[in-house]
Formats: C-alpha cells, structure tokens, sequence
C-alpha cells in the first residue's frame, strides 16, 4: 500500500468512525454544514474565480462566478430548504390482512456513511459542491478528489475546505493519475465520479472490488434537433451562447446539430450571427474563456483537421479576424463543419470544445433514427413549436435529459434529476433524487402481537386455512 493510499484509508476510517459514533446525528448539524458551505462559497468565490482562470489560462471571471460559485450556493440553499420533508419517514401498506391486526410498515432514509466525489476540471468547483452538499444534506461525511488538471483550484479546495470543515466531516486528496486509481479502489459506502466515459469504466472497475455503489456523471454527444417550425434566428443565439459557454468545455454541450437540409445555409448563418455579437473578438476578450491546456487545444484541432482530410468543409467562426496561430494561449474560434459523416472522429468521440457538426436530414424520422442508431447521450436538444413533431423526437428517443427551445439549461434547474443513461451515464443526482442517491432507503416492518402465520395458515402443519390463503392469492 503506497503513502497515499494509507492516508486516505485512514482518513476514510477516521470519516466512518466518527459517523458512526454520532449515530444518530442531528438535522441541526447536517444544517450546519451546509450553511458553512454557503458561506464558504460566498467567502471565497471570488478567489476560487480567480485560481480557475489561471489553470485555464484565462476563463471569465463572471462565467466562473455564474458556472461555479453561484450553482454551489444555490445547491446547498435548495437542500437547506427541502431535507426535512426528504428525510420524512414515509409509511407503507402491509399486505391484506396484515395492516388489520396492526402490522406496520415503512421506510426510512438514513445516511449511508462516508462518500467519495471525484470531480472534474471542466467546472471545477460547481460540480465538486454540488454533490457534496446534497451528501450532506443525507447525513454523510465526504472525501474529494478534485482533478490534477485545475492544479491551482485543487490546491486551494484542500486548503480552504480544511478552514471551515474538520477532516472527520470533508476531506480533499490532491494528485495525478495514481492517486485518482487509489481513491476509486477505496471501500467508500457510495462514489461519484463525473468525468470522461472512458474513465468511467476503469472507476467502475475499481469500485467493484469493494462493491461499492457508483453514480457516473459522464458525456456523450449531445444532439441539437432543429425543427422546421422553429425560429432559427433565436435557436441559433441559443446554441451559439451554450456551445460558445466555457469554449464548448462542457459535458451537456451541443456536440452536433440536426437540421432540416434547406435550412442548413441559414441556421449556420445564425449560430455565426449570435457568436459574432457575444464576442466581436475573442482572443483578448475576458468574457470568452480559453482551452484549459495544450493537450485539449490539440485534441481539437486534430478533430477538426481529421474531418477536413476527409471531406468535411471547416467554416471558422472568427469575427475580429485574429490571428490565433500568433498567440501563445489556447483560445480558439468556433469551426463550423458541414458534410460530416460517422467516419471522422469528430462524429464519434464527444468533442468537449467549440467544434459544432452540422448534420441535415429531410424527414424528421431521419434525425431520430440517427440518434437512436448511437449511445445514449447525456442531453438532447429540440427547437421548434410543432408540438406533435417535439413529442415524436421525446418519445422515440432516449436520453439523459431534455432542454426544449434552449440547450443545456436542465441542469440548472435544482428540482429536476441530473444523469446519463447508458454511455452516458449511470444514476443521478440533484433534485430529491440525489437525496436519495447519498441515502439508504432503510425498509422496516413490525410485527403485531398476533400469530399471524397460523392465523393465515403459513406456520405448518398446513391445513384447510393454507388452501385457503392459496386460493385466494393465486386464483
């Protein structure tokens, strides 16, 4: 066992220890910490606002605060505000004829320990307090490991956290590859992971060995429908600022639109209209946030050169015509590809970045088809006001979550579940749903003081009254 697997696994015990020693703990206390989360964020936002920029390179100050700070407050309020109606002891119906002589059933959510979160880069601080404020709000203790790629923000998680929370409540375990491989591999009572499909798998694996319980937050291709009955001047703006948000680094980004074959002039005509008025330049604009390395920036541009080798035409999305290749960051423009097909790799792998396919099709079953002919993705977009077409693409098709008329906006919504399904994910959190994820629904029955089992002929010997019940529950 390496140095830091041993100091996490003693942390983890030191977690579950003290768990198990407040048992039962208090709604007062798990209250507590979430208003010291609260005021943790609403403390420090800016400073965390400002250490996201410099890993990024730059990202926008005001995003940062809108994308991150700002989600976490709003989480940690809406848990604040629903944990006791979702902590409730819900009460359940015995079978016939047990209630009668006073049997008693119900269900209890209770915590189930010490929870683990591996949060991502993308967002780095949004999507590592939201899960911890809702496994809080369940009555858990929670240890993080925060991604190795945002090194400045991990770093100032471990510190700042350690300020407002004791190590038996929240604990942070910064490091690369390796000590993310350890972390999964510890015996948690339930781990998050959001991050990559790919790495997805190799946590699930990990998970196994303990048989932990996974929710996987991951991504996929989320596609973009456009009707023939929508505005697409006003869709355009829509997809333009959620794929535009954060340089398109976004799991629920629009990763590809379906359009119909002859509006497809005009609703990339749209998309370049919006992006030119949100960012009349971009490379030194602070409202426009960078590619977070040198390695992303690569990836990018390498799917984008992949399609043009192989017939793809690449429209950028340039306004103030800079030069990009003159500077030294990792900004980069929107490219626009049209004539794309499933052989390039911008058409299978999630681009995470401001890369936007344009697919057409004639009839709206074309679309759908193509959808359900790939893995389930994460988000799936429609525009338009044809109310018998929107319902035809939502109920032939599947997907984590929907946004009509806008993209990626679901996740926003603090009540409604966020989670992939398939590929894309597995379990989900937000919403009274993710009180339950971070819950173990505790099922209790009691007794009365009756001989039930001989009065329903259950207890041998069997006889008229066990015929009887027979008959009556299988006939």
């Amino acid at each position: 066992m390496s140095a830091n697997t041993a100091a996490m696994m003693a942390t983890l015990q030191r977690q579950r220890d003290a768990f198990t020693a407040a048992r039962p703990e208090p709604m007062s206390v798990r209250k507590d910490r979430l208003k010291r989360v609260i005021a943790m964020m609403k403390e420090t936002g800016e400073e965390f606002a400002r250490a996201i920029s410099r890993d990024f390179g730059h990202r926008s100050h005001e995003q940062s605060l809108m994308t991150d700070i700002m989600p976490s407050v709003t989480a940690a309020k809406y848990c604040l505000k629903h944990m006791d109606a979702w902590a409730k002891t819900e009460r359940r119906k015995p079978n016939f004829p047990l209630g009668l002589f006073g049997a008693k059933a119900e269900l209890r959510y209770e915590p189930k320990g010490v929870v683990g979160v591996v949060s991502p880069w993308n967002f780095p601080v949004g999507l590592t307090i939201g899960p911890v404020a809702q496994a809080f709000a369940a009555g858990n203790r929670v240890m993080i490991k925060p991604s190795e790629f945002t090194e400045d923000t991990s770093e100032m998680m471990k510190e700042v956290f350690a300020r407002y929370f004791a190590e038996e409540e929240l604990a942070v375990f910064t490091g690369g590859p390796d000590v993310g491989q350890a972390f999964c591999g510890l015996p948690f009572d339930h781990l998050l992971f959001t991050g990559a499909t790919a790495v997805g798998k190799h946590v699930l694996r990990a998970a196994a060995d303990n048989l932990v319980p996974v929710t996987l937050e991951l991504g996929g291709k989320s596609p973009t429908i456009l009707g023939r009955s929508a505005n697409i001047e006003r869709a355009g703006e829509r997809i333009a600022m959620g794929k535009m948000l954060n340089a398109g680094q976004i799991c629920l980004a629009p990763d590809y639109m379906i359009v119909p074959q002859e509006l497809e002039e005009r609703a990339i005509g749209a998309v370049s209209n919006a992006v030119s008025a949100m960012y009349p330049t971009l490379l030194n604009n602070e409202d426009y946030t960078s590619v977070v390395n040198a390695r992303h920036r690569d990836r990018i541009q390498g799917l984008i050169d992949d399609a043009k080798a192989k017939g793809a035409e690449a429209i950028e999305i340039n306004p103030g015509n800079e030069d990009f290749s003159a500077s030294n960051g990792h900004k980069m423009p929107l490219t626009i590809l049209r004539n794309v097909d499933d052989d390039m790799k911008v058409m299978q792998d999630e681009i995470f970045g401001p890369v936007l396919p344009i697919k057409t099709y004639k009839a709206i079953d074309e679309a759908i088809d193509y959808i359900n002919a790939h893995d389930r993705p994460l988000g799936l977009y429609y525009f338009g006001e044809d109310a018998r077409e929107r319902e035809r693409v939502l109920t032939r098709t599947i997907s984590g979550g929907v946004t009509v008329n806008d993209v990626v906006m679901h996740v926003s919504i603090d009540d409604l579940p966020f989670g992939g399904v398939g590929p894309s994910g597995m379990g989900s959190y937000h919403g009274p749903e993710g009180f339950k994820t971070f819950s173990h629904a505790r099922s209790v029955y009691t007794q009365p003081k009756f001989d039930l089992a001989k009065l329903a002929g259950l207890k041998p010997p069997y006889g008229d009254t066990t015929r009887k019940t027979l008959a009556r529950e299988l006939g």
